[in-house]
């Protein structure tokens, strides 16, 4: 079952000690414990914690990447489409 949650909600999981959730493509994911081993470095994750990552991601990776993850990342959807 997946969790709805507010733009304000991910915006308030923006450090290791609330929990560093982001959002890519209007999904929620908690990157909290995967910070140190992200492939690009943590200093990536900790800057995009707690907001919109979309553009970012797709910069940088592709659907292999998300399907890769996705299912031990992702923790709900977004319930409102405002941006951060």
């Amino acid at each position: 079952m997946s969790k709805s949650f507010s733009v304000a909600d991910v915006s308030s999981h923006k450090d290791a000690a609330s929990g560093m959730y982001i959002i890519v493509d209007e999904n929620v994911y908690d990157v909290t414990t995967f910070v140190d081993e992200h492939p690009g470095g943590a200093k990536i994750l900790k800057r995009v914690a707690g907001k919109d990552a979309t553009k970012q991601f797709w910069k940088y990776h592709n659907e292999s990447v998300l399907k890769k993850y996705s299912e031990r990342l992702r923790i709900g959807s977004v319930k409102d489409k405002a941006k951060l």
